[in-house]
């Protein structure tokens, strides 16, 4: 997880397109610049941290059952509750899956847990938008290679 680039998930643990799920995770540092400020002698992971790690978990989901082929962007959020703290060192295990898809959006309900055990969930809207550009749709590949987005879910 590397906070300060927003980059908040680590590895792709599993992608099932038929089921319409994912399982992500991702390791919390120990050290940023983040817990400085959220909170001296006590960090935690901000709550807006919490929902834009769901968010991401969701994005790639998303873009596995779109191929590729469009670029997901949070709409909306709801329902968003951090049932207990996450603290600097902890593993966090995203799980997310679609409750509904239209025309041009998706809802996703998404869940982390620490150690098997209830940390956050929401309920999250996204807008499907072609990709902007060649180069956002190039440095989404990279970074779809670094976390192990299964390769046969990209179109060529």
């Amino acid at each position: 997880m590397q906070l300060e680039y927003f980059h908040l998930i680590d590895r792709i643990v599993d992608l099932d397109i038929g089921a319409k799920k994912i399982v992500v995770e991702a390791q919390v540092p120990e050290q940023s610049t983040i817990f400085e400020g959220h909170f001296p002698g006590y960090p935690l992971m901000p709550g807006v941290l919490l929902i834009e790690s769901m968010a991401q978990a969701s994005g790639w989901l998303l873009l596995g059952l779109l191929k590729f082929e469009r670029m997901p962007i949070l709409a909306a959020v709801k329902e968003a509750k951090v049932r207990g703290s996450v603290f600097p060192g902890d593993l966090i295990s995203i799980e997310a899956g679609i409750a509904h898809e239209g025309s041009g959006y998706a809802v996703t309900e998404a869940k982390i847990r620490v150690g098997g055990k209830l940390r956050a969930n929401s309920s999250l809207t996204f807008t499907l938008i072609p990709f902007p550009n060649a180069d956002m749709r190039g440095y989404m590949n990279s970074v779809a290679e670094r976390v192990g987005f299964p390769q046969q879910a990209i179109a060529p």
